[in-house]
């Protein structure tokens, strides 16, 4: 009797590790796919950005250093890897766009023109997207981690060789907002 009280004991505790583990699984593959829906936004949002710069080329074609910096902001952060290294080069790509845009209020044919609005708007959506997805990302993390840190799953989880994923933050709550033009 005493052997099966001893076994079932053993089951249960197998049973609940195991449990653990699927757990911390879980939470990894969600965070990776996580990661991943941010990235596809913020390719999309790559992919926009020439378009941008040379509708806004054809208006200020002499403002070249803004659409340098524009250009070398985009291919900085399409090279990023990591979410701290991505959130650095997001940051200097979304000041480059807000001089990009500043440009615009200097051109009224510019903001005027459709095809520079469709685009704006579009960027507007993506940027939002963005949001949202890095929002995900970062609680899928924080649930990994917290998971990681605490009892008993952090014993689980260091066998296991699980670690902690960094946040994907931006450095300000102004830097991360989309770029904003007024038409007044």
């Amino acid at each position: 009797m005493s052997a099966l009280i001893v076994l079932g004991v053993i089951v249960a505790i197998a049973l609940f590790l195991v449990a653990i583990y699927n757990g911390l699984v879980s939470l990894r593959n969600r965070s990776e796919q996580a990661w991943s829906d941010v990235d596809v936004q913020l390719k999309r949002r790559y992919d926009l950005i020439p378009n941008l710069v040379e509708t806004v080329k054809g208006y200020a074609s002499h403002e070249k250093e803004t659409f340098e910096k524009v250009v070398q902001a985009r291919n900085s952060a399409m090279g990023a890897s990591g979410p701290e290294e991505q959130a650095q080069t997001e940051n200097f790509l979304q000041s480059a766009l807000k001089s990009l845009f500043a440009l615009s209020e200097s051109y009224p044919d510019l903001k005027a023109n459709q095809n520079f609005l469709d685009l704006q708007n579009d960027l507007s959506d993506i940027e939002d997207k963005i949001q949202m997805a890095r929002r995900y990302y970062n609680a899928v993390v924080r649930d990994l981690n917290t998971k990681i840190e605490t009892v008993p799953s952090n014993i689980v989880a260091n066998k296991f060789g699980f670690s902690k994923k960094e946040y994907f933050e931006l450095d300000s709550p102004e830097e991360s907002a989309a770029p904003q033009v007024s038409f007044n």
